[in-house]
């Protein structure tokens, strides 16, 4: 800046003010400024800009499982969203750990991110949460809603996978077994409350045996599954509450040689690319990721601007999506 203002024949000050729009300057001056910095080569430093102006343009996304495909696109579109607003983003995984979380945001909070982007952990340890509130960062929660004052989104889980689930019964099904997700996660515990409600809407009695623990993974769901089908009778449906449990079912049908949907239907919570590539093709819940992840910028950045602002939970309507695992006609 030295080296500009001299070129310039003016202060530094004037540099300054040129460069952040902070003082009126005269147009011949803010030319000769101008035509300086292209002379020298000079580039601000947007980190110093940022520090000084208490804004660091930068957010920090900490999600709990980056190999899970929901939570890498849903990354993909809060970066790229951010991305049009003049921001970057420190990404890091919690692997659903309550103790890499904490480390995780204190890391983002020592890092002078703006805000944070978090999909909490399972479980009742609360440590991140307190630290987010207790420390005043501006945040909003994705995908799990939690109690307490933030700012979050997630969807409907509870009267989508009711629908869901009253799809399975409409076309005959009664006896429906039900992969659960990890204990402890509000989409979990939602999921499974949708399950019951269409099963006592339909006067059909609930079975415990018929539900299951996939720990929201493949390999766990993919164990669940066969002890489901060692129930005698077994199941004539299957509803894999997560993309990941989706597989993990998939694999278990095909190691017992049962034909979807001849010999099962299958139907699951989470869209990907590749569902409808399979045959037959997936019929599954969709969640609107790209609108999840833009109110979830949208959210922060109100909040990063407005701290005093009423908190907001934003719930959005997943998509059912008839493909022909269920054993339906496909609809595309």
């Amino acid at each position: 800046m030295e080296d500009v203002a001299h070129r310039a024949g003016v202060s530094v000050s004037t540099v300054s003010h040129v460069i952040n729009g902070t003082r009126k300057v005269r147009p011949a001056t803010v030319e000769a400024v101008r035509d300086a910095i292209r002379k020298t080569g000079y580039v601000p430093n947007s980190l110093a800009q940022a520090l000084a102006g208490a804004s660091t343009k930068t957010i920090g996304v900490a999600i709990s499982a980056l190999t899970n495909h929901y939570f890498a696109e849903t990354v993909r579109v809060i970066e790229s969203e951010c991305a049009r607003r003049g921001l970057m983003i420190f990404l890091a995984d919690t692997h659903d750990d309550p103790d890499q979380e904490l480390r995780v945001i204190k890391a983002l909070h020592q890092r002078r991110v703006d805000g944070i982007i978090l999909a909490p952990t399972a479980g009742t340890d609360r440590r991140a949460l307190d630290y987010l509130k207790g420390k005043g960062i501006p945040s909003v929660l994705v995908d799990r809603i939690v109690r307490g004052e933030f700012d979050q989104v997630g969807v409907e889980n509870t009267v989508a996978c009711r629908e869901l689930i009253s799809h399975l019964i409409g076309h005959g099904h009664r006896r429906i077994g039900f992969v659960a997700g990890a204990p402890g996660i509000s989409t979990s515990i939602e999921r499974l409350e949708g399950y019951r409600d269409a099963l006592h809407r339909a006067g059909i009695p609930f079975d415990p045996t018929l539900v299951c623990c996939g720990e929201s993974a493949n390999e766990p769901a993919r164990r669940a599954v066969r002890e489901l089908l060692r129930l005698d009778p077994r199941p004539t449906a299957i509803v894999a509450s997560n993309n990941l449990m989706m597989i993990g079912a998939m694999h278990a049908l095909r190691d017992a040689g049962i034909e979807v949907p001849a010999g099962m239907a299958l139907v699951g919570f989470d869209d990907f690319d590749w569902a409808e590539l399979f045959n037959p093709r997936l019929t599954v819940l969709a969640q609107p990721l790209e609108d999840i992840a833009m109110k979830a910028v949208e959210l922060l950045t109100r909040r990063i601007a407005r701290p005093d602002d009423q908190f907001e939970i934003v719930r959005l309507t997943p998509e059912l999506r008839i493909r022909n695992s269920c054993g339906c006609q496909d609809q595309r």
